[in-house]
């Protein structure tokens, strides 16, 4: 197995294996396969339950560990990470506590 077969959409995210759109980067966890017929009854599946999406198939080399080789020009920008709860979690602690000693 030299190439695989995975799901790009429009803002250049990727198909996860839960049918996430994730960044890629983590590419263990992307949708992928050797085989194209399966890739296109996926994007099928996918574009008939959303059909806003724009979803292409991408063959990518294989690495020495089985996954998928993604250029960089392919990848979308980086993702800011979510911003933390208000409290934080020595906080949450001390509100638990004050709970425990009333």
């Amino acid at each position: 197995m030299s190439e695989l077969y995975i799901l790009q959409n429009q803002d250049k995210l990727f198909l996860s294996k839960q049918k996430e759109w994730l960044d890629g980067r983590d590419r263990n966890s992307l949708f992928k396969t050797p085989h194209k017929d399966e890739a296109v009854n996926q994007r099928v599946e996918i574009s008939a339950k959303d059909y806003t999406q724009r979803i292409t198939l991408m063959l990518c080399p294989v690495d020495e560990r089985g996954l998928p080789v993604i250029a960089p020009e392919d990848l979308p920008p980086a993702q800011p990470r979510p911003a933390k709860d208000s409290k934080d979690a020595e906080a949450v602690m001390d509100d638990m506590l004050s709970n425990v000693e009333e």
